[in-house]
């Protein structure tokens, strides 16, 4: 397997990638992947390590950074944009398109967690992709409405909407608005937020567990109101007849959303549990990637070619 970096065009803003492409001769062009990385996460983390397992399974893999994030353009640094992340999945799949070693008509979408929801947006509304992946896949603006575990007092989204007002009038008026800080500074402030689940996503984010030096740790205020009003699942019915695939794990305090696109697929997708699985070990922990990673290579292989 080879690791290319390269760049490509999101509606006006440039997107970094690596493009992983198999060593193994192929006699015309291959079927390809975009894999989208975790909300705050960049290629080099979950996103590319799924890319590049994938690409020994003999597909072409993109990973990218999101728009405002990593070592992609756009500002202001720290956005999170629903609709500029479906955005990009769509660019993503246009710049392979273009690739000399992609067959166009044979391209799939894998989205990891907040890419999860945003590959199904962007999958719902773009013919080209033709089939769809996702591992611990969340919607990220549920996450912050609802919680993790879909069950947060509605005080706590709109205490964050207050805020985000309030960081909009101080821009308006010139000052430092400042930004929305993702994670805690300690562990143990992680458990008293989120419990295991919170734990586990500040061990791999915020020690040498996972961490990246361009991993967003705070979310610029603008994130919050725009994730408001956005609804991931909304195009599931969209995707039909095309095949769907979630992969999750069974301890993932986050699977209610994972069921609640399989009842909004209405008998075309599939709903594959990996038992003992958290949320966060599908980012890394080898045994339940290594199964994750077979499930997928055979869906796309049954529905992508070889």
């Amino acid at each position: 397997m080879s690791t290319t970096p390269v760049s490509f065009d999101s509606a006006g803003i440039t997107l970094a990638g690596h493009l992983h492409t198999p060593d193994a001769p192929a006699s015309g062009p291959r079927p390809a992947l975009v894999v989208g990385h975790p909300g705050t996460g960049v290629k080099e983390q979950a996103a590319g390590t799924y890319a590049r397992r994938l690409a020994e399974r003999g597909f072409v893999t993109l990973a990218f950074d999101a728009a405002h994030q990593g070592e992609s353009g756009g500002l202001p640094r720290g956005l999170e944009d629903p609709a500029r992340r479906v955005e990009d999945f769509k660019g993503a799949v246009s710049f392979l398109s273009t690739r000399a070693e992609v067959d166009p008509d044979r391209i799939g979408v894998l989205g990891i967690c907040a890419s999860g929801g945003y590959s199904l947006s962007a999958a719902g509304g773009d013919q080209r992709v033709k089939a769809v992946a996702t591992v611990s896949g969340v919607d990220v603006a549920r996450q912050f409405r609802l919680g993790a575990d879909g069950t947060q007092d509605p005080a706590v989204f709109r205490g964050l909407l207050a805020a985000a007002a309030r960081a909009r009038i101080a821009a308006a008026r010139g000052e430092d608005p400042g930004a929305l800080p993702v994670f805690p500074e300690t562990a143990d402030q992680a458990a008293a937020l989120g419990g295991e689940h919170g734990v586990e996503g500040f061990e791999y984010y915020c020690t040498p567990r996972g961490a990246h030096e361009r991993s967003a740790k705070a979310f610029v205020w603008d994130s919050v109101d725009k994730l408001a009003a956005f609804d991931a699942f909304h195009a599931v019915p969209l995707i039909a007849p095309r095949p769907l695939l979630q992969v999750v794990g069974t301890r993932a305090v986050t699977s209610w959303m994972a069921v609640e696109v399989h009842q909004r697929a209405a008998g075309t997708g599939e709903l594959h549990w990996l038992e003992g699985a958290s949320h966060v070990d599908l980012y890394d922990r080898d045994r339940h990637v290594g199964a994750a990673v077979d499930k997928l290579a055979e869906f796309f292989t049954a529905h992508l070619g070889q």
